[in-house]
């Protein structure tokens, strides 16, 4: 059963997510939060898979409770999906570096955002190509050379491959078929690069792609 705790400061917006995400018979929504503060106590009381966050709430705002989250050794299982109103809002790019897995438009059809859901336990990507190609965009905006990683020297030369194809945000499938080999096994060496560098998910592998220079502004055409 994989727990849900929906934080949003729209009762309405709770409610409507609660009844589809409560309607599957693998999915529970165990906490609702109409603030930061709220959604930080509930995950730690809770212990969630996920939590669906919107950004813009009182008290305290969804980025600074997604730090708090993801900054916490004893929650690290706990992935944090961003909700927003925009695709292009401003604060999705800060939302990834704070450590959340992903994001959704709170217009999503319904299938979509139980797939998005089920996915992000599962450890796959959230981010589309036309995201990263957004994500990259603003590293390249805010950076001007990609710092020297050390850690980069633990991957062997097909992980860093990999790590690579991952960060143009290319699926697991995807890579499989450019590089010849079984989906099994590029999911492998995504997990196997994720674990060396300490990344919570594909997201902030992206992340630490563009920052390590695998991946470099104008690579997505």
């Amino acid at each position: 059963m994989i727990r849900v705790v929906l934080a949003d400061d729209q009762a309405l917006v709770r409610a409507g997510f609660r009844a589809l995400l409560d309607a599957q018979s693998d999915i529970e929504v165990v906490g609702e939060a109409a603030n930061g503060q709220q959604a930080l106590e509930a995950v730690r009381e809770l212990r969630p898979a996920a939590v669906l966050m919107d950004i813009r709430m009182p008290v305290m705002d969804g980025l600074a409770a997604t730090r708090h989250i993801t900054g916490d050794t004893a929650l690290e299982q706990v992935k944090v999906v961003v909700l927003t109103t925009f695709e292009l809002d401003e604060y999705v790019f800060e939302a990834i570096r704070a450590g959340a897995s992903g994001f959704l438009v709170k217009d999503t059809e319904p299938a979509e955002l139980l797939r998005a859901v089920r996915a992000v336990v599962a450890g796959d990507a959230l981010l589309s190509p036309g995201v990263t190609r957004r994500l990259i965009a603003e590293f390249a905006a805010r950076s001007k050379e990609p710092a020297a990683m050390s850690a980069l020297d633990q991957l062997t030369d097909r992980e860093r491959e990999v790590m690579a194809l991952a960060g143009i945000g290319l699926s697991n499938d995807e890579i499989a078929r450019r590089l010849v080999v079984s989906p099994l096994t590029a999911k492998t060496h995504v997990s196997r690069a994720m674990t060396k560098l300490g990344a919570r998910d594909r997201a902030q592998l992206v992340v630490l792609a563009y920052e390590s220079g695998l991946v470099r502004p104008g690579w997505l055409g």
